[in-house]
């Protein structure tokens, strides 16, 4: 015969998807500024010590407020505005002046303040040797040459080199064009 000891049960140990969640709970709460930096550092370790769902609870209690319904109106609110965003660049990028694509050779245009490159932008924004672009392998590469101010390939910052394309919104510090390779497109 066996004692009771023998057949004691224990919680069931938390799931990480359990965790996770609550740990998405929290960053949004700090995202959104309703928990201090210290604090939001406090309740994560809270969770990775959570020995149950009740402690898990009580950890973002006074952070989920939110009805269903209000969730639902935030993420519709949220989308329309991310719309809005897509918009204004797709707007922004018809309105900006053409960037012709060189004629490919064996050197890479430069581009930047120098009066020797290429490609002279004078603006106080842009390095004197910016960027280069060259045609590798029937492609266009757009690489950054350790700008100041940036080198963007429609809204994202380039750190090395990225493959550009007829279309393009590139920036150099912050001066913007719409890569051309000059042929006509048809409208529809």
């Amino acid at each position: 015969m066996t004692s009771s000891f023998e057949f004691q049960t224990y919680p069931a140990r938390l799931s990480d998807a359990e965790r996770d969640r609550v740990l998405a709970v929290l960053r949004e709460g700090a995202a959104m500024g309703r928990l201090s930096h210290d604090t939001f550092l406090r309740r994560t370790d809270l969770v990775l010590a959570a020995r149950g769902i009740d402690e898990l609870k009580a950890i973002t209690a006074d952070l989920e407020t939110e009805s269903p319904w209000s969730r639902k109106l935030f993420g519709t609110v949220s989308r329309i505005s991310a719309f809005s965003i897509r918009l204004r660049r797709a707007w922004q990028v018809e309105r900006l002046p053409k960037l012709l694509l060189p004629q490919p050779g064996p050197y890479p245009l430069r581009i930047g303040r120098d009066p020797m490159n290429g490609l002279r932008l004078s603006h106080e924004t842009v390095s004197r040797v910016h960027a280069e672009l060259s045609m590798q392998g029937g492609v266009w590469i757009l690489r950054d040459l350790g700008s100041t101010n940036g080198t963007t390939v429609n809204g994202r910052r380039v750190t090395e080199t990225v493959v550009v394309r007829d279309g393009d919104m590139v920036g150099f510090g912050r001066m913007d064009f719409r890569l051309s390779s000059g042929e006509q497109q048809p409208r529809s």
